[in-house]
């Protein structure tokens, strides 16, 4: 287990109209930066084990607490979440320690941003690393009006933009049990319950499988969002098809050198087609869940370190 008392200390950092809490370590490796994205419902914590490692191999590591969450700034308007949002906050971050571009790792939503980034601000990504979350395609139709089409309004996307506010109240409630249930490893495949997944989550009183964490590095989380709540969190899900209308006229293709790492349990499935848009991506799976570097940290950091190597990198 890692210690919270060992991670950077953060520093609050202005960017693009908001305030960032950011986590920093490896000034000494100034001019080899690599961002650290984090995922739903994270925190820049997620990445604990893997930041000393790429200190160690020569990386300057940034590691936000993104627009909405710990004691980052959390706009009040639903629209100050979008893509140009996020993806503006990441750039300002690089504008900030004189970066002209640098390497993006990206988990879950943090994944889907730094794709996007990638598509909005080519010139400011040198390679892409992420894990869980492949690859969109932009469909003929806005993604949430394909998911009710296909998953029905339960879908816990479509839940969160047809219904704002009834799920955020109840994870609001139900913090801790929430992230408590939500953070597990190992647990066996079950058929959906009916209703919708994550309110069902906060209300479980048997998880399944097994803690993911040790107590004191869950308190990080949950104190994280006993603070916050989680609307501002879930107003990115409320943007998808605000993202959908901006990356209209992006060139869909991302050239960047790229690794995909994916759980081979995680519940998000894999991509058929993720090479038809990104040309020079390699991939990696690995025996495990959603959580991948937390759940397989050592494993993780060495798939990334070893495919940093391979690109010349540090």
């Amino acid at each position: 287990m890692f210690s919270p008392a060992n991670f950077p200390a953060p520093k609050l950092i202005p960017v693009n109209g908001v305030e960032l809490e950011v986590f920093e370590t490896g000034q000494e490796n100034a001019g080899n930066p690599i961002l650290l994205c984090h995922g739903w419902p994270e925190h820049a914590f997620s990445w604990r084990y893997q930041v000393p490692a790429l200190v160690e191999a020569g990386y300057h590591v940034i590691v936000p607490n993104q627009r909405g969450y710990g004691n980052s700034s959390r706009p009040s308007n639903v629209t100050d979440y979008d893509i140009e949002k996020l993806s503006g906050d990441l750039v300002g971050l690089l504008d900030h320690y004189g970066y002209g571009d640098a390497t993006f790792v990206g988990h879950d939503w943090g994944a889907m941003v730094v794709w996007w980034l990638t598509l909005l601000h080519p010139d400011r990504v040198n390679k892409v690393i992420n894990l869980s979350m492949p690859y969109q395609e932009r469909w003929e139709k806005p993604w949430i009006e394909l998911m009710e089409q296909f998953f029905g309004g339960d879908f816990y996307f479509v839940h969160f933009n047809r219904q704002p506010g009834v799920a955020d109240a109840v994870l609001d409630e139900n913090t801790s049990r929430f992230l408590c249930n939500m953070f597990r490893k190992n647990a066996l495949p079950a058929p959906p319950e009916p209703g919708m997944a994550m309110i069902n989550l906060a209300r479980a009183e048997a998880p399944l499988g097994e803690p993911l964490m040790g107590d004191d590095e869950l308190a990080v989380f949950v104190s994280a969002f006993e603070k916050t709540g989680f609307v501002s969190s879930i107003n990115w899900y409320r943007n998808l098809d605000r993202n959908w209308t901006i990356l209209a006229d992006a060139d869909p293709i991302i050239q960047k050198p790229a690794l995909m790492i994916y759980g081979d349990r995680d519940s998000i499935p894999k991509s058929e087609n993720l090479s038809e848009f990104v040309p020079n991506v390699d991939v990696v799976s690995l025996d495990c869940g959603h959580w991948i570097q937390q759940e397989m940290p050592e494993e993780t950091t060495r798939v990334i370190l070893n495919w940093l190597e391979g690109q010349g990198a540090a």
